[in-house]
């Protein structure tokens, strides 16, 4: 029996999320444009600057970004067996601390029920408060591990607002671990707009999701490697979207950098502390959403051939011609080439990533 397809990195707006979204007047938010009749979802930072084309705004949003049998639909129709949906960003991080505890719950609760409908073909990562404190995100780690078809938390570079590396997280990675649910970390903030110059606008999204996103998971995991996260918590699981950034390239780099930091020295920060290369081996796990054989290898190199799970990142980069609803989406075939160009010839290894990993780390049986 051939092992089965998983998808880790597919995304979900639950229904009463889209109901918040459209309620609201500024980013995050659904609206139409005028020139523009198609509603469209407004969730990156400044993404809503009246200089940009409406068409360049946000992106139009149809029932697959919420209806869960456009996912399953989806899936059949690329030959996916199993998903592992999570909360699309930018999850509950725009939300008060009076109102995140209890929409982490509905939110929660809508993507685990969502996940009944479908036993054995839908498992979840759920959202966790951040904006409420770390005790109520360790209630909801608790809580969550009790729901069926949980197997994780999906979180944002911010963490709590002060970034991965604030102190304040460390009792939520203490839990995470005693619970034995891995995060799978997705980026949402990208760069200052600055930073592409002044005609970035010009170029809708190219710079912010195709440059943008991969350095903010860069600099996130490296701000947790540098400040001894991964040190104080060796059971700490870490699943980084899109290949993890830049990181597989520029971890050499990074490891010098450290080695060789006088400031670093002196405060004994080189004493006693992991290589990057073990915690890269030990504590990330990578998803192959990097659409090349370059970026696969990459990835393999870095954490291992073990430690890599096949994504989509559904209902994301759809086929421009969205009024044929059967056409195969170029974003998921690219990826499922560039892992069989990687392994070609090897149908156990290439299947442990397309499947056998995520089944074993994610521990993907219905209880």
């Amino acid at each position: 029996m051939a092992t089965p397809i998983v998808d880790v990195h597919t995304h979900v707006y639950p229904p009463k999320y889209v109901e918040l979204l459209k309620s609201r007047s500024e980013v995050p938010y659904i609206r139409t444009f005028d020139s523009d009749l198609t509603a469209r979802l407004i969730i990156l930072p400044r993404e809503d600057d009246p200089s940009t084309p409406s068409t360049a705004r946000g992106r139009p949003i149809g029932p697959e970004y919420f209806d869960i049998a456009k996912k399953i639909a989806f899936m059949d129709q690329h030959g996916i067996d199993i998903s592992v949906i999570s909360q699309a960003n930018p999850w509950l991080d725009f939300l008060s601390a009076s109102e995140a505890t209890d929409a982490a719950v509905e939110v929660n609760d809508d993507i685990n029920n969502m996940c009944e409908k479908y036993p054995g073909r839908l498992f979840a990562f759920g959202t966790l408060p951040v904006k409420a404190g770390a005790e109520a995100c360790v209630r909801e780690i608790k809580r969550l591990k009790g729901l069926k078809w949980m197997r994780g938390v999906v979180l944002g570079t911010g963490g709590m607002g002060q970034g991965l590396d604030d102190p304040k997280m460390e009792c939520v990675y203490t839990t995470l671990e005693e619970a034995e649910l891995p995060v799978f970390l997705h980026p949402h903030y990208g760069l200052p707009s600055e930073v592409y110059g002044p005609r970035a606008g010009e170029y809708g999204h190219v710079l912010p999701l195709s440059l943008g996103f991969p350095i903010e998971t860069t600099i996130a995991v490296t701000r947790m490697i540098v400040s001894g996260v991964f040190d104080r918590h060796l059971a700490l699981t870490l699943l980084l979207a899109h290949s993890g950034g830049t990181l597989p390239f520029l971890a050499g780099r990074l490891e010098s950098c450290i080695l060789h930091d006088a400031h670093l020295k002196k405060l004994g920060k080189l004493e006693k502390r992991r290589d990057i290369w073990d915690i890269l081996k030990k504590n990330i796990l990578l998803d192959a959403v990097v659409y090349s054989g370059v970026g696969v290898r990459a990835a393999v190199e870095a954490s291992g051939e073990d430690r890599l799970l096949f994504g989509t990142d559904h209902p994301f980069f759809p086929p421009l011609e969205d009024e044929d609803t059967h056409q195969e989406w170029l974003s998921v075939a690219t990826n499922y080439a560039a892992i069989n160009k990687v392994f070609e010839g090897d149908k156990e290894k290439g299947g442990a990533v397309l499947g056998g990993n995520a089944l074993r780390l994610l521990k993907l049986q219905a209880e």
